[in-house]
């Protein structure tokens, strides 16, 4: 792995940032960098590992571990179990500055053509193993480098769970337990006060950059109404008496061709997507299915679009179950809701990529909508929250391509850049993150927050069989 550093600091800025004192805020950020750049094999190593331990969400029972293990070897003790899986370090009581805190993602998807996979297709293909590698070494450079006692606020690094929204059944059975109460893990940091004390959020995520790009600094993205739903039928012998049962399956055959009719239905600028997958086909091929179970995931671009596709979605369910007298069963509740970037936030990421890693001015992508969800999302709504998209890695996201390409682009620099990125904000007292806080419109409180969740937690029963 190259290194690779912004500048080489002369032997008069050498003796001072031994000193606690006169300390400037370019010799706070070489010190920053020093000590990353110090941490660089174990920061790549940490990554490397993630990597061979997939897990879903919450389950990540043995990658939370290692990040534990990996703070603890920094001399730092993490408070565990944050939002059931995940742990957090921090700096301590902000005072009077902001509290900043970078997040990094734990789970992984599925994807069985991928060549790493583990047992059951787990695979880190969306780079959060990355995250993590970053979430360590920003830790590094903030917490065992000194420079917060010269900084106004504090910092926290959260190794979060469970931000694919996938595996609904388990997370629906950890919910039915009141184990956990939402399906993401932000979510759920969220409602167990997690947060309460967060002014802001940073967060980086991979992606195959083109051509002399190096990063993509502000996006928007899709939220989504996430649906469980069983078509309820009636068993009989396909053979000898087939009219005497009611198909589940041909119901949700009929579901999806509906839902299929609906797409022109739905206006290009909120970027609707209707995502489907058959969990519980039937049994026997010799008896009429009598359950079919479905997950389906409704995005789009507004809270207005999601709720607007998702009624049209229940109709064309509820049609087919008319259309053969059977019932549906359609649990609902919002997956994640839009995101929406701090432009002010990513601009100072932006200057120290051009100042330390000698990007040009041209290669970034300044704005950029995606119909992809994450539930950073949510937390968007509340609070300043930084989302950059970061190279390093080739092949698409979630698919049989995605590699590692440049370990040190991939690794190491996103956890250069957040680091600088804090102390930018927490310099001088926390004085530019305070004027990023006051210029934030909120779209919600937390309380109306957790309340538009409770309120689209729905189970709705429709019953065609007596019609």
């Amino acid at each position: 792995v190259e290194r690779r550093q912004g500048y080489e600091p002369d032997d008069r800025t050498l003796s001072k940032m031994t000193r606690n004192d006169d300390m400037d805020k370019e010799e706070l950020k070489q010190r920053c960098l020093n000590v990353i750049e110090e941490h660089q094999d174990e920061i790549i190593a940490l990554g490397k590992e993630a990597y061979k331990t997939p897990e879903l969400g919450y389950k990540e029972f043995r990658t939370g571990k290692l990040m534990e293990e990996a703070f603890r070897k920094l001399g730092l003790e993490p408070e565990t179990g944050v939002s059931y899986t995940g742990c957090r370090v921090s700096s301590g009581p902000k005072g009077n500055g902001p509290r900043v805190a970078v997040m990094g993602e734990l789970d992984c998807i599925m994807c069985d053509s991928h060549p790493d996979a583990a047992e059951g297709g787990l695979v880190h293909a969306c780079g959060h193993n990355v995250q993590l590698a970053n979430l360590y070494g920003a830790a590094v450079g903030i917490l065992t480098s000194g420079v917060m006692e010269h900084l106004g606020g504090a910092a926290d690094f959260i190794a979060i769970p469970a931000e694919e929204c996938v595996d609904y059944e388990y997370r629906n059975r950890l919910m039915s337990q009141g184990t956990i109460h939402y399906l993401g893990g932000k979510q759920e940091l969220m409602y167990r006060g997690g947060l309460d004390d967060t002014d802001m959020v940073l967060q980086c995520h991979m992606m195959e950059m083109e051509p002399g790009k190096c990063c993509i600094l502000d996006t928007k993205g899709n939220g989504f109404i996430s649906k469980t739903v069983h078509f309820l039928g009636k068993a009989a012998h396909a053979g000898f008496a087939p009219e005497q049962g009611i198909n589940a399956l041909n119901m949700a055959e009929l579901a999806m061709n509906n839902i299929h009719a609906l797409r022109e239905t739905f206006r290009d600028e909120d970027k609707v997507r209707v995502s489907i997958v058959i969990k519980e086909g039937g049994g026997l091929v010799n008896v009429v299915p009598e359950r079919v179970t479905m997950e389906i995931m409704v995005r789009a671009f507004t809270i207005d679009a999601m709720e607007d596709a998702s009624h049209k979605v229940n109709r064309s369910m509820k049609a087919a179950a008319m259309a053969l007298g059977g019932k549906v069963e359609i649990h609902d509740c919002i997956g994640y809701l839009p995101l929406n970037t701090d432009r002010q936030i990513a601009r100072l990421y932006r200057d120290n990529m051009i100042a330390y890693e000698h990007a040009g001015e041209d290669a970034f992508v300044e704005d950029w909508e995606t119909a992809g969800s994450t539930d950073l999302g949510d937390i968007s709504q509340i609070m300043p929250c930084m989302h950059i998209w970061a190279g390093g890695i080739k092949g698409g996201l979630h698919t049989e391509n995605y590699r590692m390409d440049d370990p040190y682009t991939a690794y190491i620099v996103p956890a250069k850049m957040m680091a600088l990125t804090i102390i930018d904000l927490l310099w001088d007292g926390g004085a530019r993150g305070k004027e990023i806080m006051k210029d934030f419109r909120p779209a919600l409180t937390k309380e109306e927050y957790l309340n538009l969740l409770k309120d689209h937690q729905v189970v709705d029963l429709y019953d065609a069989s007596d019609l």
